[in-house]
């Protein structure tokens, strides 16, 4: 039998996981190609799984406590610790902003009455919640996951089993669209800042941390896969920006109501995940009392959207391209640097894994020249 907080772990690192990127898949595999973006999802994922086990070593390595700019100054010195915060700042504000857009609209379509409204209560339960421990994100993640996985297996089932689902949308592949669904792809796997929190959770079964890890990437890797055939059977090229959108076009109202449930779920739990990260990361690393850290998490989003910043793919893009791939980099640096004895082997991995990174960077810049 083992312990809570085995089970704590994986559905922390799964929540921060799961959350805005799952209803942006759909949309970038349509477009790239359902095969093209399976590849994709597949790669990225598999790294995904390395980056968060070579943080978890590190994490655990280490007899301080911090979040990855902590560690990041304590391997790189103030460049990497400079990077990492630029990293998780970017990565962590842009999906509270884009949950809260999202989890507006869903509640709007199932609901009616203004967007406005539905977020604003979201950011309110969010905030409150927010201002707990690390021991009330554990018990919330643990019973959102478990929601969340009723619903999404649920969700999964009605679409596979419709009527309107058709085999043949699953087709296309392209070569030259292998960068297309990258930064929404690498944002849906962003879950590095997590580990430390996990790492923390699963202190009395240590021996088993490496083993959540795992558990808990490879999860998403298969949500993700299922998640996109079953939309993307159903809704082919019709699939919208955000999948739940264009599902409820094709469903029925039970199934409908499920989806944007699952949406919801998914964005909750990530942005609780999450927004306790950076608040963490301020408090740890940047040295700021917890009430100021709460203040600057719960006000920037707003003040971003206040901006105008309200295009839902496109905050996953740029979001995700930046923050997983300078994280990623910084990520597989200190792992190369904590490791005493290097095999030919081991150098050509951290390298083929810091060009994935950077291969997505240039191609995101060069869309925003």
């Amino acid at each position: 039998m083992r312990p809570l907080a085995y089970y704590y772990g994986i559905a922390t690192l799964t929540g921060t996981v799961i959350g805005a990127g799952i209803l942006g898949i759909p949309f970038v595999v349509a477009m790239s190609g359902f095969w093209t973006g399976v590849l994709v999802l597949v790669v990225l994922g598999i790294v995904n799984l390395f980056v968060n086990l070579f943080m978890g070593d590190i994490v655990l390595g280490s007899d301080g406590r911090h979040q990855l700019v902590g560690h990041a100054g304590r391997i790189l010195g103030r460049y990497g610790r400079f990077w990492m915060l630029l990293s998780i700042v970017i990565g962590c504000f842009g999906a509270l902003v884009a949950y809260t857009l999202g989890v507006g609209s869903s509640l709007a379509e199932v609901f009616g009455g203004p967007v406005w409204l539905w977020s604003a209560l979201f950011y309110l339960v969010m905030s409150y919640l927010l201002a707990g421990t690390v021991s009330r994100l554990g018990k919330s993640e643990l019973w959102m996951e478990f929601f969340k996985l009723v619903v999404f297996l649920a969700v999964v089932f009605f679409l596979f089993s419709s009527s309107q689902f058709n085999v043949g949308n699953l087709s296309g592949f392209s070569w030259n669209s292998l960068l297309v669904p990258f930064g929404v792809v690498l944002f849906a796997y962003m879950g590095s800042p997590a580990i430390p929190e996990v790492c923390e959770q699963t202190r009395v079964c240590s021996h088993l941390t490496r083993r959540v890890i795992v558990i808990g990437s490879l999860i998403p890797l298969i949500a993700y896969v299922a998640f996109a055939a079953a939309v993307i059977g159903v809704t082919g090229p019709l699939t919208t920006e955000v999948a739940t959108i264009g599902v409820a076009r094709f469903s029925g109202a039970f199934v409908a109501g499920l989806v944007h449930a699952l949406a919801v779920l998914a964005m909750a739990s990530s942005f609780l995940a999450l927004g306790y990260v950076l608040k963490d990361t301020f408090v740890k690393d940047v040295g700021l009392s917890s009430s100021n850290a709460w203040f600057i998490v719960v006000l920037a989003p707003l003040a971003l959207i206040a901006l105008g910043l309200s295009s839902f793919v496109r905050v996953l893009d740029i979001a995700g391209t930046f923050s997983g791939g300078i994280a990623g980099v910084l990520i597989v640096l200190m792992r190369a640097l904590s490791v005493k004895r290097r095999s030919a082997l081991s150098i050509f991995g951290y390298c083929a894994l810091i060009l994935v990174f950077c291969v997505g960077m240039l191609y995101q810049a060069s869309l925003l020249v």
